[in-house]
């Protein structure tokens, strides 16, 4: 079974609970030369991504649910362990390929105001919210590595507030990603 299909067919609880890290830089230590241009960078990864793709970028919506967050999203979040959240689950795909799983996090209370539409973004990205929202605050980068049967998978993710409201998203950069040339904003 190739890695895509592995991600899709298990939950991504069901992986072992990576150690997040909180990074202000990575060494060759941390990480693989290739990646961490994309771990590191605090810009927009979809208008990267949308730039890699040439324009042919899609989202794939995997799932949408009320769910219980892991103990560490929740940890992130400062919400209680057993209070459900809005668990959004996507593929990123770049020229019709798998490039990026990611998984965000959304609590109850943030779905409040304005923030409301974040339930209706479909097979938008979440990523053009988040950066065309005047009121988006970003917190420290974490990132983590995730191994899945024979692959190292590498990871970032980070708390954002709109209207000062978290919500958590982790994006899991895929072996197809390592291929795509990236020129990040912020290095």
């Amino acid at each position: 079974m190739d890695i895509r299909a592995k991600l899709l067919q298990t939950p991504y609880t069901a992986f072992p609970a990576p150690v997040w890290k909180e990074r202000i830089r990575l060494s060759a230590i941390d990480a693989p030369a290739v990646w961490r241009p994309w771990l590191m960078d605090r810009g927009s990864l979809t208008q990267h991504l949308v730039k890699a793709s040439h324009q042919q970028f899609s989202v794939q919506l995997l799932s949408l649910a009320w769910q219980y967050p892991s103990l560490s999203e929740a940890q992130a979040l400062g919400i209680p362990l057993r209070h459900k959240a809005l668990i959004r689950e996507v593929i990123l795909k770049g020229q019709n390929e798998a490039w990026v799983f990611a998984r965000s996090v959304i609590p109850a209370s943030t779905l409040t105001g304005r923030e409301r539409q974040l339930h209706l973004i479909g097979q938008r990205s979440l990523g053009s919210v988040l950066f065309s929202d005047p009121t988006m605050r970003r917190g420290p980068l974490q990132t983590t590595s995730i191994q899945v049967d024979s692959h190292t998978l590498w990871a970032r993710r980070s708390v954002f507030r709109l209207s000062n409201k978290p919500l958590l998203v982790a994006e899991v950069f895929l072996p197809a990603l390592e291929q795509v040339h990236y020129s990040p904003s912020r290095y």
